[in-house]
């Protein structure tokens, strides 16, 4: 016995299937590719060690001055020392120095993104970020560069918004290597889908000059 699927259970041509990426439609401006944000778990367990460690300590002195025992002797030399110190003494001010310090340093990791080696990319769906590595942009670009005739060698430099580019051409005329450098470099960069394209800075030289030792 054979039965007819109902048109309502088959889904319609072109319906993405459960776990594929959306496309963006042409009309749709693309959603803004922000920089990826660190996890940090380094600072985080090490502020972490400290509070707990801190707190830890303080209950349990808090705890025995509770149950009629003495307090811990650093209560006490603490105590004595922020009594009778001024406020412009050497200790005061370096520990606040210090305090002001890791402050401003915690602030500054909360605030903003890290994961500077990783370029944003162009999205073009809906629910996939991707980023690319500065140190894997360098060397793409740099084996598109090593194919440009007269290049003998050449060093690339990604950075967030500019590439530099020194190369050294053996032969050839310094401005026709050139220009093709930069056409190479345009189109690499054009095919790694950055969100942000740099700026290029190209430099093109000849080979240093070995000199001859004198007789």
């Amino acid at each position: 016995m054979t039965t007819t699927p109902r048109p309502d259970t088959d889904p319609p041509e072109g319906t993405p299937e459960p776990g594929d990426t959306a496309p963006l439609p042409d009309d749709v401006p693309a959603p803004p590719a922000r920089r990826f944000w660190a996890v940090r778990r380094i600072p985080a367990a090490l502020l972490a060690a400290v509070v707990l460690g801190g707190a830890g300590l303080l209950l349990y002195d808090v705890a025995a001055v509770r149950a009629d025992r003495s307090a811990m002797s650093w209560r006490h030399e603490v105590a004595d020392a922020l009594a009778t110190r001024p406020l412009d003494d050497t200790v005061i001010v370096v520990g606040a120095a210090v305090a002001v310090l890791l402050g401003v340093w915690l602030l500054v990791l909360a605030a903003t993104p890290g994961l500077r080696d990783v370029l944003p990319m162009r999205r073009e769906h809906t629910d996939v970020r991707a980023g690319l590595d500065r140190e894997a942009a360098a060397f793409t670009l740099r084996d598109r560069v090593m194919e440009v005739s007269g290049v003998q060698s050449v060093r690339v430099r990604v950075g967030r918004s500019k590439v530099g580019v020194r190369a050294v051409s053996h032969f050839r005329a310094l401005d026709e290597v050139r220009a093709d450098v930069e056409t190479v470099l345009a189109t690499g960069v054009d095919e790694l889908g950055l969100a942000r394209p740099p700026a290029l800075t190209v430099r093109v030289t000849r080979p240093a000059r070995k000199e001859g030792k004198a007789a």
